[in-house]
């Protein structure tokens, strides 16, 4: 009898134990995943949601956007987000299988580009650099350079994060906002502390666009005449580039991730001028978007006065 009565309380010990562990085992992490294609953008996300989602970015910051490819821990990491945020028209260029892989999903997908006014490419008026984004009017994926545009986007995602997973950003969101607002109004002043004569830009491909119109710059070509740093040189590219150069006076070649370095110190020395490295896309070490923009403007407003 005794020894019964020990089977069933041994039996009823384990029971007890085995509900207990049911329940402590593999907390669930309620926060929703975001995924952002690129460094400045989920700079720019992290800073809107705080510690409200976790927010991993998929393209290691400083490496070219246009070319790199996910592997598949990457892939599984898009196809397993909450929500993903991309850049769209074509800047995560070896992305776009995963990206239509994971729209097939069903994953959600946030593209930055259709919340802004978009911009096509260009050089300065009525002159034709050769590029045949150019001649096409193709669309300019680089709107992150613009914080009027930036703006548009926050105010777009924390609508979309609060109609997807009812979590309101509105706070974040003012609070960036009136960060941006700041921000712009700096660009504004140093770019008008440049002689307007010398507000002219020549960069590594045709990134600057947007940055150009919003704060009174004119862009006279690129070295790599495309939106994407993918694209080939031509020695006749060049040649149209150099005589660009000459005729509008440029001061300097401004260069970045993916342009070809030999080239653009050829094409100086041809032209008599400086070149200076700028970074578009690369985040600094604090990691933000503000201080990468002012560090560009800086280096551009230094360059040409």
């Amino acid at each position: 009898m005794h020894k019964n009565i020990g089977i069933l309380l041994a039996v009823l010990c384990l029971m007890f134990l085995n509900s207990c562990q049911k329940k402590q085992s593999f907390p669930s992490n309620s926060k929703k995943t975001i995924v952002v294609t690129t460094s400045v953008l989920g700079a720019i996300v992290k800073e809107l949601v705080g510690d409200k989602c976790v927010v991993n970015v998929i393209i290691p910051n400083g490496l070219d956007i246009h070319e790199w490819e996910p592997s598949a821990k990457d892939t599984e990491t898009l196809l397993n987000a909450s929500l993903i945020v991309e850049n769209g028209l074509g800047m995560e260029g070896g992305l776009s299988k995963t990206l239509n892989q994971a729209r097939s999903s069903k994953v959600k997908i946030f593209t930055a580009s259709k919340y802004i006014s978009i911009q096509k490419v260009g050089t300065l008026e009525d002159v034709h650099s050769g590029d045949p984004d150019q001649k096409h009017g193709a669309a300019d994926p680089h709107f992150m350079l613009d914080p009027e545009a930036v703006k548009e986007i926050t105010k777009a995602l924390a609508n979309t994060i609060k109609g997807e997973f009812k979590i309101d950003l509105s706070s974040n969101a003012e609070t960036l906002t009136t960060k941006l607002n700041t921000l712009n109004s700096s660009i504004q002043g140093q770019i008008a502390s440049i002689p307007e004569r010398n507000r002219k830009l020549v960069t590594g491909h045709q990134s600057l666009g947007y940055f150009a119109k919003a704060f009174g710059c004119k862009l006279v070509g690129a070295i790599i005449p495309s939106l994407t740093s993918q694209a080939e040189v031509s020695a006749s590219e060049l040649a149209v580039l150099k005589t660009l150069i000459l005729q509008n006076k440029v001061k300097v070649l401004f260069t970045e991730t993916g342009t070809p370095a030999k080239v653009a110190e050829a094409l100086a020395l041809e032209s008599g001028v400086q070149c200076v490295e700028i970074n578009t896309h690369l985040l600094p070490e604090d990691g933000s978007y503000f201080t990468m923009m002012k560090n560009l403007t800086a280096t551009i407003t230094g360059s040409l006065k």
